[in-house]
């Protein structure tokens, strides 16, 4: 049985030493690795794409498809990652270490499911879908910007370690 960490555990860093080793000996590390640039990417693309048809009407249907995508990473990268929690903490999801990234997370999906179930029932204009897919960007974004901090602490914390 995996015991989660304990007050004092929490306070020491973003990993115990246990879940450090968890954490490098998990598949789910690695395919993380691959996923969070290759959607990083995909939403640049996406990005640039969702200004142009806002900018210019012209290439809907290519940027919805970015969209689409983008959100299909999304899904994957979601649930790879609860994979990866349940190996390092323990839990599936809202692991104490990654609780506010897990709870951004969700904003983020509900914004991307939000798009395609609009898309997919007429609900919005083009442009009305360009807009909403530009929120769920911005949500994206932060919950990047979350999980870019959570991996500088723990460099830094292996650093702190070895040193």
């Amino acid at each position: 049985m995996q015991v989660l960490r304990s007050e004092h555990e929490i306070g020491t860093g973003l990993y115990t030493e246990a879940e450090r080793k968890r954490r490098d000996s998990s598949p789910w590390t690695l395919v993380q690795g691959i996923l969070a640039p290759l959607q990083f990417l995909v939403f640049l693309v996406s990005l640039g794409l969702v200004l142009r048809t806002l900018l210019t009407g012209e290439g809907a249907t290519l940027a919805n498809a970015s969209v689409i995508l983008k959100t299909m990473l999304l899904y994957t990268i979601m649930v790879t990652g609860s994979l990866w929690e349940k190996d390092v903490f323990g839990k599936y999801l809202f692991a104490p270490a990654f609780f506010w990234e897990d709870v951004v997370s969700f904003g983020v999906i509900a914004l991307h499911t939000a798009y395609l179930i609009c898309l997919l029932n007429g609900y919005l204009s083009e442009q009305g879908l360009m807009w909403l897919a530009l929120a769920a960007y911005a949500t994206y974004v932060i919950n990047a910007g979350q999980f870019l901090l959570k991996l500088r602490a723990a460099r830094l914390q292996s650093a702190g370690a070895t040193s």
